[in-house]
This record gives C-alpha cells, structure tokens and sequence, in this order.
C-alpha cells in the first residue's frame, strides 16, 4: 500500500510546491510509482510539471466536490512513472462549497483508497492555509513533510502547524505523523540561515531532514518552463538537493519497515 505524503506549510513562500513538484519528480526518475496531487487553487504544481492548467476539462475540483471517478481526472506526465491529479482555478470555490456536504473533511480520503495500491507514493501539495483542503490532505495523509525557509519568521507558523497536525491526529486521523521537516531556501552566504537550522534542529532533532534545499537560480526558473528541475538542470545544486530528499525519503521509509 502507497505512502500518502501531504507537503503543508500554511505560510506562503517556503518552497511547498517547489519540493511537490521535484521530490515527486525524483522518486519517479527512482523508479518508484508516484502520483502528485495538485490541491492548491493556484494550480502551481499542474503547471510546473508541464499541463497548462486552462486546458483541463476536470481536475481535482471535480473529484472532491462531484465525486468524479479518479481514472477520469488522473493524468500521465512525461516522466513514465509520474501521474498527477491536476489543479485549476475551479478549485478555489471549493472550500464554500464543502462546508455543506457530507463528510466534508474525508472526501480526499475516500476518493484515493483504490488508488493506494497503484503507488508506492501519493505526494498531496497542500495550499498556503489551514482551511478544508489542508484538513482534507491531513485527514488522508499518513505522514505530513513541512518544508521550512531558513528565515526568521518562517519559524513563527510553525507551532501553529503543529498544533493543528496534533488536533487533526486526535480527532480525525491517528495515523498521521509528522514524515520531516525540510529546510529550504538555504543562503549560506548568511548567519541568519545558519541560525535557524540550529534552531530548528535543536528543537525537532531527527524530525529535520538532513538534506538542506539551497537557493537556487535554476530551481527558481524551472517552473516557468513546465519542468522539475532535473530535466530543466539535473547539475545545478537545487536538482542534485532533491536528489538527495528523495533517496534520504526512501531510506526513512526503509527503515521503519526494516
């Protein structure tokens, strides 16, 4: 049964879908069967992983609200074992609409059970905020991965986040449990971004991932170009940084098996 891995930070900015879209890209290139699924209005991760969002006929708006059946939605991707559930601006009503319906919290859930034998990894990129999509994506996840800029105030949601993951664990979803914390947007030209690592490490300890995501160039111009960025720059460091998520991904999971 696949891994469902919901990539949440409820501040914008810190490289949520930056990591959606290449740490799936790189599991993929792995081998590993892997779906992303795309549950930001914005649409970023459908984009950045070249479907141009404008051109979808249904997407994931369709499978939470109208319970659209997944092998309608699911798209193949250029890479041979990468699928996506695409986003688009449709999306955006969905939080209203939801608050009415049934279950509302659990439509994500029940729309990937008989997708969770297809994939070693399910990748959900969670919108910027901790509203019914966000919960959807915690309530289906097993594991949440919290990418974190080496900032100062990227510190100060955090707490918050953690304590939402504890309710949702609580009430909604005792399975869930925080997969890491993954530093982004690393300058090492600065002390503040040497500060905050420490910081975080001394208080997350092995929760932080040891793999840092560096800023990056490259990594910044990808998307534009509808490509993860080992095929837009497989030798720049933010692709070889990803690399390096995904395999040390891979060898957590290894272990809690093993």
């Amino acid at each position: 049964m696949g891994r469902i891995i919901a990539i949440t930070n409820q501040k914008g900015g810190t490289g949520k879908t930056t990591t959606a879209i290449n740490l799936t890209a790189c599991l993929a290139a792995g081998r590993k069967q892997t779906l992303l699924i795309d549950l930001d209005p914005q649409a970023n991760a459908t984009s950045g992983i070249g479907i141009n969002p404008k051109e979808l006929r249904r997407s994931v708006y369709h499978l939470l609200v109208e319970q659209t059946p997944w092998e309608q939605i699911l798209r193949h991707t250029s890479l041979k074992h990468l699928d996506l559930i695409p986003s688009n601006i449709e999306l955006s009503g969905a939080e209203i609409e939801l608050v009415s319906m049934p279950r509302r919290e659990k439509r994500l859930k029940e729309a990937l059970m008989p997708l969770q034998d297809l994939y070693e990894y399910i990748i959900i990129d969670s919108p910027p905020s901790l509203g019914l999509l966000t919960l959807n994506a915690l309530v289906a996840a097993s594991a949440v991965l919290i990418p974190l800029q080496c900032e100062y105030y990227a510190l100060e949601g955090l707490g918050h986040l953690m304590a939402t993951i504890h309710l949702v664990k609580k009430n909604l979803n005792p399975d869930i449990a925080v997969e890491g914390i993954v530093l982004t947007m690393h300058d090492r030209r600065t002390t503040l971004s040497t500060q905050v690592i420490q910081e975080v490490v001394s208080h997350f300890k092995d929760k932080v991932f040891k793999t840092i995501i560096p800023r990056n160039v490259r990594l910044s111009e990808a998307p534009s170009h509808g490509k993860p960025i080992i095929f837009y720059d497989i030798h720049s460091p933010g692709a070889q940084a990803y690399i390096s998520l995904a395999k040390e991904l891979v060898r957590n999971a290894k272990k809690r098996i093993g």
